[in-house]
């Protein structure tokens, strides 16, 4: 009896761990809500950078204004989430808005001063504005990750 009830336990602890698990890989975020809003705003961004490679700046440029709608929501809910505060940045620096976007992804930084993503972003950021030192700051943080963005970051300083 006492086996049943002992494998019966078991059972159910892997169980619940296996959908934890499921849930949390999917998602950064600790809600549900927060994280619907993310993913459909991150779907709305890789849309529009498909677009802009096939130089649809106009249809990209809506998605993206889509995509801050849903990440704004996001951020009221949670703005802890260096996730959301990296796709902010992105989509306000995609939209013209570098200032802001510039403020986003510092404060992304605070929380998560290796944010692969927000390093590579906000040193395109800093191309963009004419501060190449401050990309190569960016770049140096990168530097052991052997990740793409090392790689996309480091290609854009040499071309300036």
């Amino acid at each position: 009896m006492y086996k049943k009830i002992f494998i019966i336990l078991i059972a159910v602890f892997i169980f619940s761990q296996y959908l934890e698990n499921s849930y949390g890989a999917a998602t950064d975020s600790s809600n549900g809500y927060e994280a619907d809003l993310y993913g459909e705003a991150k779907k709305f961004i890789l849309r529009a950078k498909k677009l802009e490679k096939k130089n649809k700046v106009e249809k990209a440029t809506k998605l993206y204004s889509k995509a801050l709608k849903k990440l704004s929501q996001a951020y009221k809910k949670d703005k802890k989430n260096p996730d959301i505060l990296n796709y902010l940045g992105f989509a306000l620096r995609k939209t013209g808005k570098l200032d802001e976007a510039e403020k986003y992804y510092l404060e992304g930084l605070k929380i998560k001063p290796g944010h692969h993503g927000i390093n590579e972003y906000l040193g395109e950021l800093y191309i963009k504005t004419n501060r190449l030192e401050l990309a190569k700051e960016r770049l140096a943080v990168l530097k052991n990750c052997k990740c793409e963005e090392y790689d996309e970051l480091k290609e854009l300083i040499e071309k300036n």
